[in-house]
């Protein structure tokens, strides 16, 4: 059997910024275009992904009552870590 590694996915993301100028995630649109609300930010931190590689501002979300990681690296872009075959 082929071994199971995690790899970024880049995604869109819809942000909101407050007036002190902080992000908050509201929504993670996947690559098929389904879109998933984000119920809830439980955490803001830099942080490296030791899934899939690469740092930035890690959040710790909630999607659909599932604890998830969402990535804000330095060039601007989004990730996930998800598993690839």
């Amino acid at each position: 059997m082929g071994e199971v590694k995690n790899c970024k996915v880049y995604v869109d993301v819809d942000v909101e910024f407050s007036s002190e100028g902080r992000m908050r995630p509201k929504w993670i649109r996947w690559r098929d275009g389904r879109i998933f609300e984000i119920d809830r930010v439980k955490q803001c931190v830099r942080a490296a992904s030791r899934k899939a590689g690469g740092a930035g501002i890690r959040y710790t979300v909630v999607i659909g009552g599932q604890e998830s990681q969402l990535y804000y690296e330095e060039n601007y872009r989004w990730f996930v870590e998800a598993k690839n075959p």
